[in-house]
């Protein structure tokens, strides 16, 4: 049974400077009511993008004499959520992590960073690649962009997709074991103006779509906000196609608060103004069942 204060185990990256990674997922989770409990992943001075000669430390050993220290003292958790990981090492910390620390209730959350609009990050390296497609098996839910859909799958990325594809995309990766999967920025080839969320739910057998405007700037962070806020919203218990929709309403809050106040791509999107209204705003975006079965 979950506790009235969730406890969640975040195995995520942490930047000095930029709101990204853990400077989001922790704010974010709080204000819904989530206890984070924090694994970093490794250490930077900035977040990546935008930013060039920045310190990056690999903290794999820390993770495991951290995971050694919660096992001595006997800390469960109700849910695990991962974010970046620094190195294919990493891997097996979560995958021991999901085995040795989950409660039997317990949501296991991947949201595999691996790259964005086409391309995958500096770090990442096919041993990694390989080894997010081994963890995925792990989750109940997953969350990859559409860059991270076609690195999972092993397709090339597109910048022009249809639907049926998307579907198809997400009952191949929901084969794999995950039995939520939401997959965020999907270029919809005939409708050039808007963001499109895609949702598959094996259990309901069901295929969900949210549309919203298109939002001129791609902030960083934007992932790690639409991640927290769907996977706190799942520990609190609400349905998954209102967990995705205040996910995508909030965030795009967050954009247009930086885009109204100039701030710089690289600083991330500002979430401070949305937190204060985040746990108990309206949710006016919904989504949209597009297949059943």
């Amino acid at each position: 049974m979950i506790r009235p204060v969730p406890k969640v185990a975040a195995v995520h990256d942490i930047s000095g400077y930029g709101r990204a990674s853990l400077s989001v997922v922790l704010p974010v989770m709080a204000a819904l009511g989530v206890q984070v409990c924090p694994l970093p992943t490794a250490l930077l001075s900035t977040q990546t993008s935008g930013f060039t000669g920045y310190h990056y430390r690999d903290l794999t050993d820390d993770m495991k004499r951290t995971m050694n220290h919660w096992n001595e003292i006997g800390l469960r958790f109700d849910g695990i959520y991962s974010g970046f990981l620094g190195s294919s090492r990493q891997i097996a910390c979560v995958i021991d992590l999901i085995s040795n620390f989950a409660d039997d209730a317990a949501l296991v959350v991947v949201d595999p960073v691996l790259g964005d609009e086409g391309e995958s990050y500096g770090p990442i390296t096919d041993e990694l690649v390989a080894g997010m497609r081994e963890l995925i098996g792990h989750a109940d839910v997953i969350v990859p962009n559409h860059t991270e859909a076609s690195l999972l799958l092993g397709e090339p990325y597109r910048s022009d997709i249809t639907e049926d594809q998307v579907i198809r995309r997400m009952k191949r990766l929901s084969d794999v074991g995950p039995s939520l999967v939401v997959i965020t920025s999907v270029p919809i080839a005939s409708r050039r103006e808007s963001s499109f969320v895609y949702m598959y739910d094996r259990i309901e057998e069901t295929a969900y779509r949210l549309e919203a405007p298109l939002l001129p700037a791609a902030y960083p962070g934007s992932g790690d906000m639409f991640a927290s806020i769907m996977t706190a919203s799942l520990m609190q218990r609400l349905p998954s196609d209102r967990a995705v929709a205040r996910a995508a309403e909030y965030v795009a809050q967050a954009i247009q608060e930086a885009l109204d106040d100039q701030v710089p791509i690289r600083e991330g999107l500002l979430i401070e103004p949305v937190l204060a209204r985040l746990a108990g705003g309206e949710i006016t975006f919904s989504c949209t069942v597009v297949r059943e079965g």
